[in-house]
């Protein structure tokens, strides 16, 4: 008799439906915040990067073609400043398909990083 009241609940088919309505919008929900994590994550490791990049270039004085060198004039001689800008561009991973069009947002993040540059005086 027990085992046929186990046997009942294993074979039961209730609450299916009710299962299937709540897990789909809990998926969806899920993958879009992973979606959102992952971007987030990505932009903070690419602007690391890049500011790290500026900070050697800077310090070394080996720039590339594709930063921009700005040089800030100053009334005093000895207190110019030139800076390094870098950037960096990465297309993000899409979990969610579609979803940056949805948002509205792009699937791209474009980060860029600031130093001085080591002058000798």
């Amino acid at each position: 008799m027990f085992a046929e009241r186990i046997r009942k609940l294993f074979l039961s088919t209730s609450g299916n439906v009710e299962s299937a309505l709540v897990l789909i919008p809990l998926l969806t929900l899920f993958l879009i915040a992973s979606q959102i994590t992952i971007a987030i994550h990505l932009r903070n490791w690419e602007k690391i990067s890049a500011q790290d990049s500026a900070s050697t270039q800077a310090i070394s004085g080996d720039f590339s073609d594709s930063n921009t060198y700005l040089h800030i004039d100053s009334p005093d001689p000895n207190q110019n400043l030139d800076l390094v800008v870098t950037h960096k561009k990465r297309f993000l991973p899409l979990i969610v398909p579609r979803l940056p069009t949805i948002l509205g947002t792009q699937s791209e993040v474009d980060v860029s990083g600031l130093a001085v540059v080591e002058n000798q005086r």
